[in-house]
């Protein structure tokens, strides 16, 4: 099944990881961040973390090459797509088939048996106009999967590990090689934003955080996935700040990667002075689609809430750096420009071939309701998706003048640091 192919490919990465640091499972989980079952359960393929930074960092303890790291950060982008689509698969089960009338008439029962022929049983109406397999009409549907037909790229042995030379020598001799490249965008949202609308009207198609599309036409199959990690640091407990009608008291430790959307919705936070949402985007067959442009909507900006801002601990370490975009507010029309040379859009995906996009948007006076809308392009098809927060505009909002709170790490309590005086 392609699904456990996935995430054993990705899990027999880890292990072998694991077996070179020459750490044990409850050393290497200590100083990845993490509990021992927790590591225990990713190694055997038995679950996926939620978010890259505790990839990263268990890769990081272990040492990990540059090359190693690109490849385990692919890995992970495949298996956590892969579990998924598992999970909308499990939320929509296959409808049990209707009992056959014909069966009756091929197993009478003794006291009906006869020489005469039963009468036809009329033959049973179409019940949809969808050809099998079609998903039908819905208020919200997944993302179209790839159909049986579909050809399954190749995959790689997981035995990569064992030298860079011999993995780019194969890569040279025309070895199938998928590579996630990690790109991100970073966002000002210290005003009013532009017409929400975008310059071709109304999106084609809505994706949540979950990675849904709510296009209103399911017939037009949308040839991509989009997956939202809604607070994407390489280390939540580290960057994350949150504005929090709540006094200290009251506010529970900072928790990090898939737990932070939790502790998140439990205290009511926004994302205070910065928000960064990874897009996961991934091709549904072997076309190669086209991402032609993103853009930041907003839908409104006001007064940010007079509310307490929260922040995690400073005292670990930072994450892995990753290709960044920057945007000067100053010029008269400011435009998203990218960051030591490297390059922006378009970018071409596939299912083989996904694409990790981080938007780093920042607010340092304004409470700010905002979403994305991704321009793609595949063959003669083309359309906009907007991906937001599970059906809602992302919100992120300036602290400054706020009282800002610390939380440390391995500390009982929150304690008050300064005033914030600016945005950042």
């Amino acid at each position: 099944m392609q699904v456990a192919e996935e995430i054993a490919e990705f899990a027999a990465l880890l292990r072998e990881l694991k077996q070179r640091s020459g750490l044990s499972y409850e050393a290497l989980a200590k100083r990845a961040h993490m509990s021992t079952s927790t590591l225990h359960r990713y190694c055997k393929g038995e679950g996926v973390p939620a978010d890259h930074a505790a990839v990263s960092r268990f890769a990081r303890v272990c040492r990990a090459t540059p090359e190693e790291l690109i490849e385990l950060h692919r890995s992970w982008i495949l298996a956590d797509a892969a579990r998924e689509r598992a999970r909308r698969a499990a939320a929509d089960p296959e409808p049990t088939p209707e009992p056959n009338p014909s069966d009756r008439a091929e197993h009478p029962s003794p006291d009906t048996a006869s020489d005469t022929p039963p009468a036809p049983e009329p033959e049973p109406a179409p019940t949809s106009m969808s050809e099998p397999g079609d998903p039908g009409v819905s208020v919200s549907v997944s993302l179209p999967e790839p159909s049986a037909q579909t050809p399954v790229p190749a995959r790689r042995t997981p035995k990569f590990l064992r030298t860079a030379r011999m993995r780019w020598s194969l890569i040279a001799a025309g070895t199938a090689v998928v590579v996630a490249v990690t790109t991100a965008v970073t966002v000002d949202l210290r005003g009013p934003g532009t017409d929400p609308t975008g310059k071709n009207g109304r999106p084609a198609g809505t994706v949540t955080s979950a990675g849904q599309n709510s296009s209103p036409d399911p017939a037009a199959a949308i040839p991509l996935t989009v997956a939202t990690r809604t607070y994407a640091w390489d280390d939540p407990q580290c960057e994350g700040k949150y504005l929090i009608n709540r006094p200290p008291g009251e506010v529970s430790p900072p928790v990090m990667g898939q737990d932070v959307p939790g502790w998140v919705k439990a205290h009511g936070a926004i994302a205070a002075d910065g928000q960064r949402v990874a897009l996961t985007v991934q091709g549904t067959g072997d076309e190669t689609v086209v991402i032609e442009s993103l853009h930041v909507r907003v839908v409104n900006s006001g007064v940010p809430p007079a509310w307490n801002a929260y922040l995690g601990s400073s005292g670990c370490g930072g994450g892995v750096e990753t290709r960044s975009f920057a945007t000067d507010l100053d010029a008269a029309r400011p435009t998203i420009v990218p960051k030591a040379g490297q390059r922006g859009v378009p970018y071409k995906v596939s299912q083989s071939d996904p694409e990790v996009l981080y938007i780093t948007a920042r607010a340092s006076v304004h409470d700010v309701n905002w979403y994305v809308e991704l321009e793609w392009s595949s063959g003669g098809r083309q359309g906009t998706i907007r991906i937001d927060d599970h059906g809602k505009p992302f919100r992120t909002s300036g602290s400054r003048g706020r009282p800002v709170y610390e939380h440390l790490l391995g500390g009982t309590e929150w304690f008050r640091v300064a005033d914030n005086s600016s945005s950042n």
